[in-house]
Order: structure tokens, then C-alpha cells, then sequence
């Protein structure tokens, strides 16, 4: 789910209406309890959020933190609920992760199910002998990674996307990306698969693929599946953006259009288009294709660079900005009071396949 703001990009709802005194009391209460409390932020949250993080970046890397971070008793993982269950996966059964509001889902994830997930797989697998290995984005469940790594696949990043599909080819013929058709077709393309030996499947029309044509002859098998904030850049916003600016240059994350990423400059995932713009050279002009408070962010840590959205409007990842002041103090003042809400967990035959499926990415 996305949100459209006004034409400054601004949200004041989020903003105006909290109070001093919310700020307040979670910066004293992360102070009583600093020495059991990790906070992260996700790359996408608001400011008034990411101001009291104490790591800050993509899922997979703040999951990974976290499960460095042994002495931590209470993880408190503002982002959304896929990566929450992540940083349970990883981290010790004695850690706590909690979810500051447990409504903060995400719509990829939801796009693919187990049920739908295994009727496909079998679908696939039955018209053909040769081998098919399931590969997951992190923005994936956890009975989808548990999934995955029981039929002898793994988690990807938007980072290391191709490194997996390469992994997958060296074990099996064929393969399944779920659930981000786009992030899966972007990444093949660029690695030589034609389009035309890929094949998206529509959980809604389990029976469909064995009905397409050439359906053996198919190498990569797309789930039907997007980022909600990403299908919001169009190939024309390029052409717009060009147009007014012949020295801007477009950098889009791979959950982008097909027809977007191939007109953008560059492509690469949040944390590449931070280090991109980081060590652009002064005065240069660009254009972001991602969430926006991303994108306000750089303009704030960049003053030397011109930074805006690709969009001629500013979209925002609703379901990311539930993540407010108010249920982070909320959250914070439950572990005060020797409580816990909105905690994690996932069930330990799912949590023990799925990070045999996370173990695996960390191979690569």
C-alpha cells in the first residue's frame, strides 16, 4: 500500500501532531534501558523514528545486526512485519523482537502464501524433470523462507539477487522467484536470461502454466507479486525528469517497472543508492526512484548534491509509516514496566527451515 502526499512531499500528519513530551519521555526511558534495548530503523521510516534508531538500514542488514548484538535482551525492530520475523529467525531464542504496531505489514509478502506457493511449485515442477529451485526476497513470510529452504532454495537481497540466481543455476535447471516479479526479472535480464524464457505465474491461475507455451523450454518462473511504492515510477517520469534536467541522472531500485529500470541511469537497492549519491561528485544532479522519506533523507545528508524524487508526485510506503513516535514510547514503556506487547515469534519448525534458507544466502 502507498500513499500519495501533497505536491511538497510533506506529512504533517505524522509530524506536527507529536508532542515534545512524546519525544521527551522515549529519548529518558531509552536511556533507563539502553543496556537491554536495540532499536532499529528501517531505511524508510520517518525522521521523528529513525532520530532514536541505533542502527539504521535495509532488512536484511538490520537482521543480521540484530543478531550479532547477543546481549541485547529486547530488539525493537521499527520496519515492518516480514522483517521483524527475519530478526527473529536470526537472533537467540532468549531475545525479544517486538513490532511497535503489529499492523505494520507489508503487501508483497501478502502476495504470496504457503498454500498458493506449493500449488504453484508443484504445478511447475510436474511438467517438466528438470530440477526447479525456489528463491525468496526478504520481503518474503517466514513459512515462505521455511518453504524455500525446505525445497533446497534461498533468501535473497535486492543486493546480492544475482549472486543467488547464479547459486540456484548451479544446483537445479530451472527456478521460482518469489514474490517481487519485478526485482526477479530485472536482475535476470542483466544477467543475459532473455525475456522470453521467462514465465509469470498468477497464484490466482494455479492451472495457467501448464497451458503456456514452451512451458519446459522456460528457465525463470516469476511470481505474480510487486512492491506497491515502486510501481509508482513510470518510464515517462524519466522522459519528464530529462527533458528538464539533461544532467540528471536517474538511479531506480530494482522493484522497479521493467521499462523503468531499463531507461534509468543506474539501478541498484537502497543501500547501493546510498553509497552511489555518497560518492557522487559535488553539484550533481539526481533523480531517486524509491519510498520518499529515503529520498528526504539524502537531500539532508547530501547538501551538495541535488536530490529529489523521480516522481511529479511523492508516495510513501503507508504501511512502514505506522511505525510512529507514540507506539515506539508505548513499546518502550511496556519493557519499563517489565512487560512485553506486539512481540514475534515465529514457530521453530518454521523458524528452523527458514534460516537454514537465510544460512544459505549467507554462503554466497
Amino acid at each position: 500500500m502507498s500513499t500519495c502526499l501533497n505536491e511538497k512531499g510533506t506529512e504533517p500528519y505524522l509530524n506536527s501532531d507529536v508532542s515534545n513530551e512524546v519525544l521527551k519521555k522515549i529519548e529518558e526511558l531509552k536511556e533507563k534501558t539502553g543496556d537491554q534495548i536495540l532499536i532499529l530503523g528501517h531505511h524508510y521510516q520517518q525522521d521523528l523514528v529513525i532520530r532514536f534508531a541505533d542502527k539504521t538500514g535495509d532488512s536484511y542488514e538490520l537482521a543480521k545486526y540484530a543478531s550479532k548484538e547477543k546481549n541485547k535482551k529486547y530488539i525493537l525492530f521499527c520496519g515492518v512485519h516480514f522483517m521483524a520475523e527475519t530478526a527473529d529467525i536470526l537472533t537467540e531464542d532468549d531475545q525479544i523482537v517486538i513490532l511497535p504496531d503489529l499492523a505494520a505489514g507489508c503487501s508483497m509478502a501478502d502476495m504470496a502464501t504457503l498454500d498458493d506457493v506449493e500449488v504453484m511449485f508443484d504445478n511447475v515442477s510436474s511438467v517438466s524433470d528438470k530440477k526447479l529451485i525456489p528463491i525468496t526476497y526478504v520481503n518474503s513470510s517466514a513459512d515462505i523462507k521455511a518453504f524455500v529452504g525446505k525445497n533446497g532454495g534461498l533468501v535473497c537481497t535486492s543486493s546480492n539477487a544475482q549472486k543467488a540466481i547464479e547459486w540456484a543455476f548451479e544446483r537445479g535447471d530451472r527456478l521460482m522467484f518469489l514474490p517481487d516479479q519485478h526485482l526477479g526479472r530485472n536482475t535476470a535480464y542483466k544477467m543475459g536470461i532473455p525475456l522470453e524464457e521467462m514465465l509469470l505465474v498468477d497464484p490466482k491461475e494455479p492451472e495457467s502454466v501448464t497451458g503456456a507455451s514452451n512451458l519446459p523450454d522456460k528457465k525463470v518462473f516469476l511470481w505474480k507479486g510487486h512492491c506497491s511504492v515502486h510501481m509508482n515510477f513510470r518510464a515517462e517520469y524519466i522522459d519528464m525528469m530529462k527533458e528538464k534536467y539533461p544532467d540528471v541522472i536517474v538511479i531506480v531500485h530494482p522493484e522497479c517497472r521493467f521499462d523503468v529500470v531499463q531507461k534509468a541511469d543506474i539501478a541498484g537497492s537502497t543501500s547501493f543508492i546510498i553509497k552511489t549519491i555518497a560518492n557522487a561528485q559535488p553539484g550533481s544532479r539526481w533523480a531517486v526512484g524509491t519510498e520518499h522519506h529515503l529520498v528526504n533523507r539524502l537531500q539532508g545528508l547530501f547538501p551538495d548534491k541535488i536530490i529529489t524524487t523521480l516522481a511529479p508526485f511523492t508516495c510513501q510506503c503507508a504501511t512502514m509509516s505506522r511505525i510512529s513516535p507514540e507506539n515506539l514510547l508505548k513499546s518502550l514503556t511496556a519493557i519499563f514496566n517489565g512487560e512485553v506487547i506486539n512481540r514475534i515469534q515465529v514457530e521453530p519448525d518454521t523458524k528452523k527451515y527458514a534460516k537454514i534458507a537465510l544460512e544459505r544466502m549467507l554462503e554466497i
